[in-house]
Formats: C-alpha cells, structure tokens, sequence
C-alpha cells in the first residue's frame, strides 16, 4: 500500500498516534474522461471523498460502501487492493484537533442516487482529477488522486 503524505514515518508508529478512518476515492468514466467525486465535509465544507470510522462486524470495503451511500448517495464496486493512506487533522466539536489516518480504496461508481441520509449536510461535485487536486487541500489525498489517475490513464492507453 503506497503511503502519502508522511515520508519517513513507518505505518505503525502513524497507527499508535493517530485514530484510524477508511475512505473512498468515488470515479467514473464519461465520454472517455475520468470523473471523480468529491464531497464536503459538514462542518469546515473542505472538499475531500466520503470517510468514516470502522464499523463493528464490517470489513474496511464494506464500512466505506456504507459511508458512500450515506455522504455521496453513490454504490459500486470497491477495490479489493487499497489506493493508498493520507493523514489529517479531523477538528471536533470540542476545538480539539484529533490526528486520523485514512486508508482510501477506489470506487467504480455504479449508480448515483438522487437522495441520500446526508444529501442536506455537504455538497457534492464530479471533477476531473486536474479539477481536484485544485478543490482537496490534503497532500497525502492529492497523491492519491494523482497517482490514481496516472494509473487510470495507463490502463485507457493499453485498451486503445
């Protein structure tokens, strides 16, 4: 699994310090172009992909599914291998700053929903990757996509 964002910290001295989140990197093609979907959070509306703590009895791919119906309203395939990890600085209702590493798996959306449990709380927008590496603020996230979409480009070249 790639590691972005904290170059020479091994991932076990991140996971003793920082409380451990999955996330989804949401895409499709449309018209030959990669789209990803970015979502904002509910609080501080910074654009990033829907996350969430594990869940009890649920496989990391199985907790993120949940959370991209929930946040985004999309369902799909989700990658067996994950893309990566990311960390940041989640910002509670207290003011206190909690430290959080984000293991991201790929989404091949499927279907979207026009409602959904948290439609009224974020915002949502399908982006090129170029287009999102402008909106997400995160370094280790911006990797991901960039990496994400080099990959995705590769494959679309080797079926042309």
């Amino acid at each position: 699994m790639k590691e972005a964002g904290k170059i020479g910290r091994t991932a076990s001295a991140l996971t003793a310090s920082h409380q451990i989140q999955y996330g989804v990197l949401p895409w499709r093609m449309m018209g030959g172009i990669l789209q990803i979907l970015l979502i904002t959070t509910r609080n501080t509306r910074r654009w990033i992909v829907p996350k969430g703590w594990p869940i009890d009895g649920k496989s990391p791919r199985e907790a993120i599914a949940m959370e991209a119906m929930e946040e985004a309203g999309v369902e799909g395939a989700v990658s067996p291998k994950p893309l990566g990890w990311f960390t940041y600085d989640k910002l509670r209702k207290s003011g206190e700053l909690l430290p959080c590493r984000v293991q991201v798996f790929a989404m091949e959306v499927k279907r979207q929903h026009d409602d959904f449990p948290e439609k009224a709380l974020r915002s949502a927008r399908r982006v090129t990757p170029g287009q999102a590496l402008v909106h997400v603020g995160e370094p280790g996230l911006r990797q991901i996509i960039t990496d994400f979409a080099h990959h995705a480009q590769a494959r679309k070249r080797r079926a042309s």
